[in-house]
């Protein structure tokens, strides 16, 4: 009888965007990057710490270049590869754009894994990509201690459609198209005590695409959109306040998180990215009064093909989350709005 192989989260020491390095140590990897102003087709570079590169070609179009890739956060290989394309296209939605294709990035521990595994991987990067109407065009391998799989992504977008995340406008309102508490789930998954249903529910909700950022992106109402990821809701809120120069209020009850997060939180099934996170960027966080610690570790929750933070209007607030959820997110909710003031996040019950 052959040996079963190893469960994908086993050989690794963090899964999906709680492998990102935390918001303040990136910071300080950064600090000598090259000006963009040096590059006058750079449209975004590094400088607000944006969801992805963009390049503008000539009066009608942009190129938009990402790259996105970390190790497993679940145990089926074809839900990581899944998960994993997904999340790095969502770079190229968040900005307003549409990819055309990507190219794999692919390191395996070949003496560990079954080749049938690696494909599986490699097969549910192709199927997501599939979706989203695009070819996984070529790629590049290594044999390496842990797994680890993403794609790189070429998009395009027209000049007047692309959407940082530092346009922000004082008196916007705040809309989230996803709910928190991937990172939670996937700490209750290495332990396996995860249920059905919340296996199913995380899986539906990182394996749908952001493809709505390209759809708003054409809406002159919405000002500001960028997908939340390895920094949790606060840190990627905080970077839109940071880059739009303005404060932004949370409403903490209106904040949609998955059927189980809660409740997993407080057994202490929360991932050490969260702790970093609130290590890197507490400071320039209020909470409410009352607050409890596990609410605050869902708030930096590390989200893997999270949803989108956007801001826009407020008086198209409401009719964009109707357009949202008819357009299969379900979670989409109004958490907040923007204010005047110092670049800073406050909670508000």
């Amino acid at each position: 009888m052959s040996e079963a192989p190893p469960r994908l989260t086993s050989l690794a020491h963090g899964g999906g965007c709680g492998c990102k390095l935390a918001p303040s140590v990136l910071q300080q990897l950064l600090v000598e990057q090259a000006e963009p102003s040096l590059f006058r087709q750079l449209l975004v570079g590094t400088e607000t710490g944006d969801d992805a590169a963009v390049w503008q070609i000539d009066d009608t179009t942009c190129v938009i270049a990402t790259t996105d890739f970390f190790m497993p956060m679940v145990d089926d290989p074809y839900d990581f590869g899944r998960i994993a394309a997904a999340n790095a296209l969502s770079d190229v939605y968040a900005m307003g754009g549409l990819p055309i294709m990507a190219l794999a990035i692919v390191g395996m521990p070949i003496a560990k894994l079954p080749t049938h595994t690696v494909r599986e991987i490699m097969k549910g990067g192709r199927d997501i990509c599939g979706t989203a109407g695009i070819p996984v065009a070529g790629g590049h391998s290594i044999d390496s201690p842990e797994p680890i799989y993403g794609l790189a992504v070429i998009g395009t977008c027209r000049p007047a459609d692309i959407r940082r995340n530092s346009g922000a406008k004082p008196g916007d309102m705040l809309v989230l198209t996803k709910g928190l508490g991937v990172g939670i789930y996937s700490a209750a998954i290495k332990k396996q005590a995860l249920s059905p249903d919340g296996y199913e529910e995380m899986i539906t909700s990182t394996t749908l695409l952001n493809r709505i950022g390209s759809e708003l992106a054409k809406d002159a109402s919405v000002h500001a959109i960028t997908d939340v990821t390895g920094f949790g809701l606060l840190g990627h809120a905080l970077e839109m306040a940071r880059g739009s120069h303005c404060r932004l209020v949370i409403r903490d009850r209106a904040v949609p998180v998955f059927a189980q997060a809660s409740s997993l939180a407080q057994q202490g099934f929360v991932t050490g990215a969260s702790r970093r996170n609130w290590a890197s960027y507490g400071d320039a966080v209020r909470l409410h009064e009352g607050m409890p610690e596990w609410r605050r570790d869902l708030l930096t929750d590390p989200q893997t093909s999270g949803g989108l933070l956007i801001a826009c209007e407020p008086g198209s607030a409401g009719t964009l989350v109707e357009r949202i959820v008819a357009s299969g997110y379900p979670s989409a909710s109004l958490i907040g709005c923007v204010k005047r003031g110092r670049p800073a996040i406050a909670m508000e019950k």
